[in-house]
């Protein structure tokens, strides 16, 4: 199927969407909050966090891309090369139970940013991360963001 298709099918971003995950990868928004960038990819909090699992942390394809449909195979390896060096220093630093990655595709599948991104969660033991994860989202300050980012790059940087 072509490409030009699948974007038309598939992508939901209105005409002139003002990107905020390509403002950050530009360094042009909430970039104290990164935690690792390469050439193709970057890893940053996210905004939104959950009380019982701090640290939600994002990874992003630098190039913007809405979605799995149109997000080229020549990627993949970049984006969860570093979706697995956060998982593994989630894991050291905060010390958690598990991680859960999530990626969500269009409306109905609960995606709200029009840019690919892989939700990278520290999970704990009876959490209940499932059943109240779209009822106990709240925003955390970017100084916050930034000071979990910093303690977070230092081990990320050991694991890519």
């Amino acid at each position: 199927m072509c490409l030009i298709y699948i974007r038309r099918m598939y992508n939901h971003a209105p005409l002139g969407y003002p990107c905020p995950f390509c403002a950050i990868a530009a360094g042009d928004l909430d970039s104290q909050g990164v935690v690792y960038r390469t050439r193709r990819a970057a890893a940053f909090i996210a905004k939104h966090q959950y009380p019982r699992n701090l640290g939600n942390t994002l990874v992003i394809p630098i190039e913007h891309h809405e979605n799995v449909y149109d997000l080229p195979l020549s990627l993949t390896q970049d984006i969860h090369q570093l979706v697995r060096a956060v998982a593994l220093a989630q894991k050291a630093l905060f010390a958690c139970d598990g991680i859960s990655t999530r990626q969500h595709n269009e409306p109905w599948g609960s995606q709200d940013v029009w840019h690919y991104h892989v939700h990278v969660t520290p999970r704990f033991e009876n959490d209940g991360f499932y059943e109240n994860m779209h009822m106990a989202r709240q925003v955390m300050p970017l100084q916050e963001r930034a000071e979990f980012a910093r303690r977070l790059s230092a081990l990320v940087e050991r694991f890519v």
